[in-house]
């Protein structure tokens, strides 16, 4: 982990630039897809939390991690085959990144990032 200045603009840039997002996206993808299927099943996604979340995220109440998982299978999950693909899986962290990035606003402001996430991916793309 470290502790980097991060604003709106730096996080919306790196979602726009479909190539550097996408790359990322695909790697954490295989990372999570343990079985190598091609899909995301709800197992995958809690047991390989950690992975993808903050730490704040795994000290949550298990109801409220399931009511969360329900809620973006609900919305994400758009052919309704109770799992979630690779296009369905880039929709949902472009999402999530946009919130962090109306969150954050304009001014930039620091915070701690774990090293291999995307507001990392984010910083790292802007200082390069």
């Amino acid at each position: 982990m470290s502790v980097e200045f991060i604003d709106a603009p730096m996080v919306t840039e790196f979602v726009d630039d479909e190539k550097a997002f996408e790359k990322w996206t695909d790697e954490k993808f295989k990372t999570l897809d343990s079985d190598a299927d091609g899909v995301l099943s709800r197992d995958e996604l809690q047991r390989r939390v950690g992975k993808l979340s903050s730490r704040e995220f795994e000290l949550q109440p298990a109801d409220e991690i399931a009511s969360l998982y329900d809620t973006l299978f609900d919305k994400f999950d758009v052919d309704r085959s109770g799992t979630i693909d690779r296009v369905e899986f880039t929709a949902l962290m472009k999402e999530i990144m946009l919130a962090k990035a109306r969150g954050i606003g304009n001014s930039p402001v620091s915070v701690i990032v774990q090293e291999d996430s995307l507001l990392m991916r984010a910083v790292e793309r802007a200082n390069a």
